[in-house]
C-alpha cells in the first residue's frame, strides 16, 4: 500500500447527500460525490491488513485493497481496470450495493470503514468521464450462438461475458427498454436509468444483440429458441411477489409493490399512465407492509408523490443498534438501517401483524394490525400474537413490499418444462444447467431473490459454465 498508515491521519469523510429538503421534491440521484482530492485520501485509509475480509466479503471477489492503492496514487485508469477485472458494473454496484465488503473491512472493528462503494463509483465515473471505457468487441468469433432470457444484472452480467468469450449473444427482455429491476424496480433517485443506458451503448458496440419487448413463452416459443441456439441462459428473475391472504385483500388500493415502483418509474422515462390506472400516494395516507430495501424505495416514492403520511411496518422485532453477541465482524452487520428514504418523514413500526383490510364502497381505508413477540423454541423462532394490542392504521393506499417467492412459471418455464427446487426456484447443477439439455439459468431465478450484486456475481458464473459447455464439443 502507499499509506499503510494513512488510516491513523485520515478520517472517514461519507460523500453525504442532497438536503432533505431539496431532494424529496424530485427524482434525481440523492447521493452526492467527493472531489477527487478528498476521494484519494479516502482511498488512502485502505490499510495494509494483511488478509482482505473485504475482499471474502464481495460476492463479485473485488480487488479492493488493489484499487484503492491504485486510486490513492492517482491510476484512476489502473484502478477502472482493477475494478472491472471482476465486476461488470461497478457503476450500478458503486451507486445500490450495500456494501457487505465494507461490513467486513478491518477498520469496521471501530466503525469507520473504507468508503469502498462511494470509492468504486468514484473510480468507474472517473473512468467514464476521461473515455477510459470504450467499446472492446472480441476479436475472434467462436460461431457459437447464446440466448440470455431476462437483461437485468444477471443477464446483462451473463451476456457482457459470452460476449468477451467470442460467443454471438442475444439479450431478450421483454419490457420496452433492458435492465430488468435495475431499470424498473429501483428508484431514480438511487440509480439514474441514463447509467443503465450509458452501459447498454457499450454492450451493444461490443456485438450483442438486445431484443426488447419480446416475451420468451408468448411472442416467441421458448421451444424454437432452444433449437435455434447452441445454449439458453435463463435470467428472469425471482418475480412472483409473496401476497397476504387475508380478508379484504382485494379492495382497490392495495397493491404489490413492484407494479408501484415500476409505473413511477415508467412514468419518469416519459410512459403514459391513464388515470384510472395511475398508482400514486397524492394526498394519501400510504401503509408500507415490508420493512426491507424495497418497502423502503416504496417510502421515497410516495413522498416525492405528495403522500399525506407515509408508515412501514414489519412483522419482525426491531433490529438491534449494535451488532449482536452472535453477529460478529467480519460478518454483516444485522443491525437497524435507516435509508435516506427514511430521514426524508416516515413512521417506522415493528413486531406488527397484518390481520386485514378495512374498506368502503370496495376502497380501502385501514388495516387493522396486531402485535407479535417471538421467542425460540428448539432453534427455531415462534411468533405469538400480544393480547389486546389490536389497531387499525389509516391507510388509502397500501403497498405490499414483503419480497419474493421465486420465479414465475406460468409461461417460459412450463412450456420447456424446466425443473424447480424445493423453494419453487429453478433447479440447477453444480454447472449451473438445468434438467434440459444446453439450457442454464442464475441470478434469481435460480437463486431466490437477493442483492444486484449476487446477480452479477452469478450471471458471471453461469457465463463460464456455459462457455466450457459450448468449448467442450471442440476436437
Amino acid at each position: 500500500m502507499g499509506d499503510p498508515k494513512g488510516f491513523l491521519t485520515i478520517k472517514k469523510k461519507p460523500a453525504g447527500n442532497r438536503p432533505v429538503y431539496e431532494r424529496k421534491t424530485d427524482y434525481s440521484e440523492v447521493e452526492q460525490v467527493l472531489n477527487s482530492e478528498d476521494r484519494q485520501l479516502q482511498a488512502s485509509r485502505c490499510m495494509d491488513c494483511g488478509i482482505p475480509f473485504c475482499h471474502w466479503g464481495c460476492p463479485v471477489d473485488n480487488l479492493i485493497p488493489e484499487w484503492n492503492d491504485l486510486l490513492y496514487k492517482g491510476d484512476w485508469r489502473g484502478a477502472s481496470e482493477r475494478l472491472h477485472h471482476t465486476n461488470n458494473f461497478p457503476e450500478f454496484t458503486g451507486r445500490i450495493c450495500p456494501a457487505p465488503c465494507e461490513h467486513s473491512c478491518v477498520l469496521n472493528i471501530d466503525g469507520e470503514p473504507v468508503t469502498i462503494r462511494e470509492n468504486e463509483a468514484a473510480i468507474v465515473e472517473k473512468a467514464f468521464a476521461e473515455g477510459y471505457i470504450k467499446p472492446n468487441p472480441p476479436k475472434v468469433r467462436t460461431g457459437k450462438k447464446v440466448a440470455v432470457i431476462g437483461s437485468g444484472p444477471a443477464g446483462m452480467a451473463a451476456a457482457d461475458q459470452l460476449n468477451r468469450a467470442g460467443h454471438t449473444v442475444t439479450l431478450f427482455e421483454k419490457d420496452r427498454k433492458a435492465g430488468g429491476l435495475l431499470r424498473y424496480g429501483i428508484p431514480d433517485f438511487k440509480l439514474n436509468k441514463q447509467v443503465i443506458d450509458r452501459r447498454l451503448k457499450i454492450l451493444l458496440a461490443e456485438g450483442i444483440e438486445i431484443k426488447t419487448e419480446t416475451e420468451i413463452g408468448r411472442d416467441i416459443s421458448a421451444v424454437k429458441l432452444v433449437e435455434q441456439f447452441d445454449a439458453l441462459c435463463l435470467t428472469i428473475g425471482a418475480m412472483q411477489p409473496r401476497d397476504l391472504d387475508i380478508e379484504g385483500r382485494e379492495l382497490d388500493g392495495v397493491h404489490f409493490a413492484m407494479d408501484y415502483l415500476t409505473q413511477q418509474n415508467k412514468v419518469n422515462d416519459g410512459a403514459y399512465v391513464a388515470y384510472d390506472n395511475r398508482i400514486t400516494a397524492e394526498n394519501r395516507h400510504v401503509l408500507v407492509i415490508g420493512g426491507g430495501d424495497t418497502g423502503s424505495d416504496c417510502v421515497g416514492t410516495a413522498i416525492r408523490q405528495g403522500a399525506q403520511s407515509v408508515t412501514q411496518i414489519e412483522i419482525l422485532p426491531k433490529p438491534p443498534e449494535q451488532r449482536s453477541g452472535d453477529n460478529p465482524w467480519p460478518y454483516y452487520a444485522k443491525t437497524l438501517k435507516t435509508s435516506t428514504s427514511h430521514e426524508e418523514g416516515c413512521e417506522r413500526r415493528w413486531g406488527l401483524s397484518t390481520l386485514k383490510f378495512i374498506g368502503m364502497q370496495q376502497r380501502v381505508t385501514h388495516a387493522e394490525v396486531e402485535e407479535v413477540a417471538w421467542e425460540q423454541v428448539n432453534g427455531s423462532y415462534k411468533m405469538n400474537a400480544v393480547p389486546g394490542t389490536r389497531e387499525k392504521i389509516d391507510a388509502d393506499l397500501i403497498l405490499l413490499a414483503m419480497g419474493f417467492v421465486h420465479p414465475v412459471h406460468e409461461g417460459l418455464l412450463t412450456e420447456l418444462g424446466i425443473a424447480l427446487n424445493s423453494r419453487k426456484n429453478i433447479q440447477v447443477n453444480p454447472s449451473m444447467a438445468t434438467n434440459l439439455e444446453k439450457v442454464f439459468a442464475a441470478g434469481d431465478a435460480a437463486n431466490g431473490a437477493s442483492l444486484v450484486v449476487n446477480a452479477i456475481a452469478s450471471g458471471r458464473r453461469v457465463a463460464k459454465k456455459i462457455d466450457e459447455f459450448l468449448n467442450s464439443g471442440k476436437e
